[in-house]
């Protein structure tokens, strides 16, 4: 069975996404489809090393770097900027506008 990576949307409870709209899925440095806020999407991958992104417009998250073997499931949760410091800072900073952390 091919390994899939299940990339979920979803802000903490209680809190707003400041950065809203649809994140472009980047996996392996291809865009591999998009995720809408509340939403849960799998992606299958072969089997070894992949890279994962979510970026809108000009803001990003940073790449993770994951390896994936037959049979796993490789989970990925990703938002907006939720304070408005961390948002403030990206319009700056960039590459720190979307958050994308494995768990």
């Amino acid at each position: 069975m091919s390994p899939i990576v299940i990339l979920e949307r979803q802000a903490p409870s209680g809190v707003m996404e400041l950065r809203r709209g649809r994140f472009e899925i980047v996996l392996d440095g291809n865009s591999a489809g998009s995720i809408d806020r509340n939403q849960t999407v799998e992606l299958p991958v072969e089997p070894g090393r992949h890279t994962l992104q979510v970026r809108t417009g000009r803001y990003s998250s940073h790449v993770h770097s994951f390896d994936a073997a037959d049979g796993t499931d490789i989970r990925f949760r990703c938002n907006g900027a939720i304070f408005w410091p961390h948002y403030v800072a990206s319009l700056f900073v960039p590459a720190i506008g979307l958050k994308l952390k494995r768990g």
